[in-house]
């Protein structure tokens, strides 16, 4: 069975959590279904959608002890994509592939003197001391600053420990390993952030031994696919008053 995770990790994306969730469900209810390969091509995205996916992929090996579940990296696996492969049993690249990227983001801007370069005053009204966080039109609030600081650092640490739990001991740590950096499939397999080399053909035939490969995964229609992007839109208005959202990219 043929999981995809290609492209962005989100709602209204179609690597979303629901749609990949609902996939491995179907593929471990088929009874053909001899061994599951997760074919991953994603810079990452949402630590929560990233999170149920990595939780799902658990669960079913307590269900299902007997059931493999690989994770097969194309041309990058970063990020929430890795923290997704971290739960497979096994993790197969390219020497080529790009890996790793075990940190998080929160981005955005700061125009406060360009807002007094073109001579326009900020009226910003608020209820609630913090309401307006990380305003990229008001001057860097160092206690506001901490308080996310410290936020990523939960969601860092989270990351960080589905990684540890997931790798177990194939794992070499270092001062670097959870640092964001990213690695080629090459360096990724000598220091246990990839298992070993193969594709998709090579792992359903010579590690599966199925003969058959089956595509399992759920693809949105266009309707909700729709509906999806118009609340994405609208939460990323939402989240542009906090200068940005979290991310695993």
């Amino acid at each position: 069975a043929i999981i995809d995770v290609i492209g962005v990790i989100a709602e209204g994306q179609a690597a979303n959590a629901e749609s990949i969730i609902k996939s491995l469900r179907n593929a471990v209810k088929n009874k053909e279904t001899k061994g599951i390969i997760l074919h991953l091509n994603s810079p990452g995205g949402s630590p929560v959608q990233s999170a149920y996916i990595y939780d799902e992929i658990r669960n079913l090996k307590v269900k299902h002890p007997d059931m493999p579940i690989y994770a097969v990296a194309s041309d990058i696996c970063a990020s929430g994509c890795y923290y997704i492969a971290a739960a497979a049993d096994k993790i197969f690249v390219s020497p080529a592939s790009l890996i790793g990227s075990i940190g998080v983001i929160m981005d955005g801007f700061g125009f406060v003197d360009t807002m007094k370069m073109l001579g326009v005053e900020r009226r910003l009204v608020t209820a609630g001391a913090h309401k307006a966080l990380l305003d990229p039109f008001s001057p860097a609030n160092p206690a506001e600053k901490k308080y996310m600081d410290d936020l990523l650092a939960q969601v860092h640490q989270q990351f960080i420990d589905a990684v540890k739990q997931g790798r177990g001991t194939r794992l070499q740590i270092t001062e670097e390993t959870f640092s964001g950096l990213v690695w080629t499939g090459e360096q990724g397999k000598k220091i246990g952030l990839a298992d070993d080399f193969g594709n998709d053909d090579y792992v359903a035939s010579e590690i599966i031994g199925a003969k058959t490969r089956v595509s399992f995964t759920v693809q949105e229609n266009l309707m909700d696919r729709l509906a999806g992007k118009l609340g994405a839109s609208f939460g990323q208005a939402i989240s542009s008053h906090l200068g940005g959202q979290f991310s695993l990219k």
